[in-house]
């Protein structure tokens, strides 16, 4: 009963009712949504039925829309599915680690679209890795890996990551002014003597005894001063 009411509420079984109505042409979205193709969005088919169930509740009653979804889903030409992948590998996590999963998901924007991956652990070791247009996609998809590597009974050891090739490195050109001090690196430097000439003396200026400044006197008794 889990799996089968699973099943009747999934986004993909409730996006093929509205496909069935043809309800996205008759969803009112911006430009952009609508360029990237929002309505075929699953996630937005599935909201707009969930929206025409609940105006035939709002109209009619429960029993009306009881009836009404019982119809849409019966009319299903694909036998309903179980794709629940979050709630049995809850089940496997907890009967065989006695933890709940939990889920790491990251959004990124790729081109016009946004892109979410998610890593669902069981204590500190990754089980899976999905990606998805939603973040419950990717979790979906998470999961459902996780599920095919315990298929065994035990969690699989991580495949060792490949061993990265080494880019072959460009040698560089050596100039020629790394090429010389490479040179004056490896070789001892050569002594070289500099032979510098005493500087010649300079001439000193001739004395003339007429250009001496005569001594001065004393103004009272005539006499030089000392």
């Amino acid at each position: 009963m889990t799996q089968t009411r699973s099943a009747m509420v999934n986004t993909n079984t409730l996006a093929q009712m509205a496909e069935q109505l043809d309800l996205g042409s008759y969803l009112y979205l911006g430009k952009g949504i609508a360029k990237g193709g929002g309505r075929n969005l699953k996630s937005l088919l599935a909201n707009a039925f969930e929206a025409v169930l609940g105006a035939v509740f709002l109209d009619a009653g429960y029993d009306a829309a009881y009836h009404y979804y019982l119809n849409r889903y019966r009319s299903l030409p694909a036998p309903a599915q179980d794709e629940n992948f979050k709630g049995r590998l809850q089940q496997v996590a907890q009967e065989r680690f006695g933890s709940t999963p939990f889920y790491d998901s990251e959004g990124a924007r790729v081109g016009n679209q946004r892109e979410y991956t998610s890593v669902v652990f069981a204590g500190s070791e990754p089980l899976g890795t999905g990606h998805g247009a939603t973040k419950q996609e990717a979790e979906q998809e998470a999961a459902r890996a996780a599920l095919q590597g315990l298929g065994d009974g035990l969690v699989a050891n991580a495949a060792p990551k490949a061993a990265r090739t080494p880019r072959p490195r460009k040698r560089r050109t050596p100039s020629a002014r790394t090429a010389a001090s490479s040179e004056a690196g490896s070789a001892p430097a050569a002594e070289t003597l500099t032979i510098v000439p005493d500087p010649e003396p300079m001439p000193m200026p001739a004395t003339d005894p007429e250009a001496l400044p005569s001594p001065q006197r004393s103004r009272q008794f005539g006499e030089p001063l000392e």
